[in-house]
């Protein structure tokens, strides 16, 4: 790759399209995002989005190539990969496993390509970090032929989990903690266990519904509770999609707001109570994923709630102080990036991650014919 070319990241979800242009030397020139993408707003579509892209970035210089995020790899792929026809069919694929997501990721590639002919494009997975977890933690318990066509726990925001597992020891100063937990707390929240580097458990499985609770998704249900939902309400496979998806979570429990902000600010009772749950759910999964890593050395809070919402790291801390969690208040009140106090049994962090960095980084060492 020329040493003047640059590297553009796209991030496309359903209404919005998440842009970064990276310079040859790794700096950010541009980042923005673009909001409202068919929502009866002056962006009809992501070709619209892109091209207010383009045209945003067309003195910036030469773009040598572009980098995606794909959520789902399936059992496929378990590293970034160019983008060719016989790859993008195979990711069509997978939009059954990611219904919410695929698709609008597969439009920026298809979109991107219509636009630029021939540039390079590079998909990086959100499944791939979770690739090599052992077997045991990708099986559901159902019967085994569903396995077998592909209905496993994959886990998902593998990107953020890449740069935390990157980024720690040179924010800390340390090497990689042996057993280490990151909480990725967003509109979509989960958290995976790491040891040795390697990611062996999360809290997603098969679908981005699983695990946690988030801002409109109801994490983990159990199934009997849905059967009679469905039932109760003459739901079919559609309605009880958009249950779970987007009218339950912070928003379903607290019927206030899906905004973390929003209801750290309201003195509604219902929801103090949403946000209980939520920090009740992540302690509880935090146990679990120390399970899977045979104890905790680490707690790192990332994502937009994760990094920021300070009372939110603050009840998990506490009702995780049974593991050795020791949190100092005017630590977290300043937002870290040490959070923990210097006695704590586990060092906590709350730290921003950069998905996109992870993806520009992949691009460009596939632009350059090296290993993602």
């Amino acid at each position: 790759m020329p040493d003047n070319c640059q590297i553009l990241v796209l991030n496309a979800g359903s209404s919005s399209l998440k842009f970064a242009l990276y310079a040859p030397d790794g700096g950010i020139v541009s980042r923005d995002q673009i909001e409202g993408i068919g929502r009866g707003g002056n962006v009809a579509d992501h070709a619209a989005a892109l091209d207010r892209v383009f045209s945003k970035l067309a003195d910036a210089g030469d773009i040598a190539a572009v980098g995606h995020r794909v959520v789902h790899g399936g059992g496929v792929f378990a590293a970034p990969e160019v983008v060719t026809p016989a790859l993008l069919a195979t990711l069509e694929t997978f939009e059954p496993l990611a219904p919410h997501h695929q698709p609008h990721n597969l439009t920026a590639i298809r979109t991107v390509d219509a636009a630029r002919p021939g540039i390079l494009q590079v998909a990086c997975f959100d499944t791939a970090f979770h690739a090599d977890m052992p077997a045991e933690a990708r099986e559901t318990g159902l019967p085994r032929a569903y396995g077998n066509a592909g209905i496993r726990r994959y886990g998902f925001h593998g990107l953020s989990y890449e740069y935390i597992v990157g980024a720690l020891p040179r924010i800390s100063g340390e090497p990689l903690p042996e057993r280490l937990i990151v909480a990725h707390l967003g509109n979509g929240a989960s958290m995976a266990a790491v040891k040795g580097g390697r990611g062996v458990a999360t809290t997603m499985g098969f679908s981005t519904a699983d695990g946690i609770p988030m801002a409109t998704r109801s994490g983990a249900v159990d199934p009997g509770a849905l059967i009679e939902v469905m039932r109760r309400d003459g739901l079919d496979a559609a309605g009880i999609e958009d249950v779970l998806y987007n009218r339950a979570g912070l928003l379903g429990l607290s019927g206030v707001s899906a905004d973390m902000r929003t209801l750290l600010a309201s003195e509604d009772p219902a929801a103090a109570a949403a946000v209980s749950f939520f920090c009740y759910r992540i302690a509880r999964e935090i146990g679990s994923l120390a399970a899977a890593t045979g104890g905790l050395d680490a707690l790192v809070f990332t994502g937009g709630v994760g990094a920021n919402a300070a009372p939110v790291r603050a009840d998990v801390c506490r009702r995780s102080a049974w593991l050795g969690v020791e949190m100092s208040p005017d630590r977290n009140h300043s937002g870290g990036p040490v959070i923990s106090t210097d006695a704590s049994g586990v060092a906590v962090y709350a730290m921003a991650t950069d998905e996109e960095s992870v993806i520009a980084d992949h691009t460009r060492a596939l632009a350059d014919g090296s290993p993602g």
